[in-house]
């Protein structure tokens, strides 16, 4: 069944602000919240903070005055529904529990974007970043183990495998090699736009999540490997971003955003199981709903434009979190050894000698790595790393316990180690 977001009734933008008493809801309950309701909560907080960043960054870029009241009204309502989806975070839920949560919501969120995916290089682009949050989810796990002593299962619920992905080690690629292949709006599937915006807003709140919180660790080990995974983070924002039409005026932009918003609110509100975060999100769809008109207003009025020519006709396909298991297998098992040349994807085994992936990687890891730190303090600390391989062995037989391979290293770490 279709939704239409351009087709409904929001709410009035008069009667969407709330008093302090409605914006300090009860969280949820960390022992008994479902997994993918953490994770709903996550992305509804990230596209609510891109919406908020892009109507300031569009606002600093406009002389209209007419314009940057209308875009301070909204952004006033975007803040109250991020708090009031942020503060759904318990305050017992310890800053490693939540970064769990924030890379199980990476794996899932970009498996299911992977799969329903229309375009074969968007497709890959996914595939892409989607090994190297799944390593992230295993390192954080093994840091849990490590400080904590509890293991991560009961975080992701066993929905979520935790195991290798592509090592963090070799993420590390030149700053140059980050840039996609933009995709041009207008002769763009839908979806792919929705795909773009969600995935790109949920990394960029990973990136400010742990640029905010990764220095209040004591433990060197931990902080080290939060300032390394922010690192990646940023990344992937910028591998992310780069794939979006910049060919699109700002305020086509916001419609964008706000289509976007109602996209994730209307899908959430369909999936969520908890009745009071169920309505919720209802509540916001029906104020999203009104930013949509705003915005197709702002559109029609300054550029004489119907949004309608390059909006969704329609939300065909609800975003769901489910298990992507066999899914990430495969993507694991085929891919692992890629790396990025510019635009492309590349077996790391064809790039010369002197490429410039190996000296930025060379300088970045030198002498102390803390993904694979953490890996190594477990497992003399621990007697042996975390893991959560519900079916079978790591597909890689090179990333698979050393009890159950011949060799430690991959034949990308191999290559790595020699230059």
């Amino acid at each position: 069944m279709s939704f239409n977001p351009l087709q409904e009734r929001g709410m009035p933008l008069e009667k969407q602000f709330r008093n302090w008493r409605d914006l300090n809801v009860t969280p949820y309950d960390k022992d008994s919240v479902h997994p993918f309701g953490r994770c709903r909560g996550i992305v509804a907080n990230g596209i609510e903070v891109e919406a908020q960043m892009f109507s300031h960054m569009l606002a600093r870029n406009t002389l209209d005055p007419e314009i940057k009241r209308h875009l301070a009204l909204v952004r006033r309502v975007e803040a109250q529904q991020q708090k009031a989806v942020n503060w759904l975070i318990p305050g017992d839920e310890t800053t490693l529990e939540v970064t769990l949560g924030y890379e199980q919501v990476a794996v899932d969120l970009t498996a299911w974007v992977a799969q329903n995916e229309p375009d074969a290089y968007l497709r890959q682009v996914y595939e892409f970043g989607l090994l190297e949050d799944f390593d992230h989810l295993y390192r954080y796990a093994n840091l849990y183990e490590l400080l904590d002593s509890k293991k991560a299962e009961k975080i992701v619920g066993g929905l979520t495998e935790i195991t290798p992905g592509r090592p963090t080690i070799f993420e590390h690629r030149d700053p140059r090699d980050e840039i996609r292949r933009p995709m041009t709006a207008l002769a763009a599937d839908p979806q792919s736009i929705l795909n773009a915006l969600t995935v790109m807003s949920a990394e960029q709140q990973t990136m400010n999540w742990y640029n905010t919180i990764g220095n209040r660790f004591v433990e060197p080990l931990a902080r080290g490997l939060y300032l390394e995974i922010a690192q990646i983070e940023e990344q992937h924002v910028s591998h992310y971003e780069s794939i979006l039409d910049p060919g699109c005026t700002m305020l086509e932009n916001l419609a964008f955003h706000e289509y976007n918003e109602c996209w994730i609110y209307y899908s959430f509100m369909e999936e969520e199981t908890d009745p009071r975060v169920k309505a919720l999100y209802e509540l916001h769809l029906a104020m999203e709903i009104e930013h949509l008109r705003i915005a197709c207003e702002l559109v029609r009025k300054v550029e004489r434009r119907d949004p309608e020519e390059f909006l969704p006709k329609a939300i065909e396909r609800p975003m769901q979190f489910k298990e992507n298991k066999e899914y990430v297998r495969q993507v694991l098992a085929n891919q692992v050894e890629l790396t990025s040349k510019e635009s492309e994807f590349v077996p790391v085994s064809t790039l010369p000698e002197d490429d410039r992936y190996f000296a930025y990687n060379r300088t970045v890891n030198g002498d102390w790595v803390p993904s694979e730190a953490v890996i190594a303090e477990t497992i003399e600390g621990r007697g042996d790393e975390y893991r959560l391989e519900t079916e079978g062995p790591n597909p890689v037989p090179g990333l698979r316990r050393k009890d159950e391979r011949q060799s430690a290293q991959t034949d990308y770490a191999t290559r790595i180690a020699a230059e």
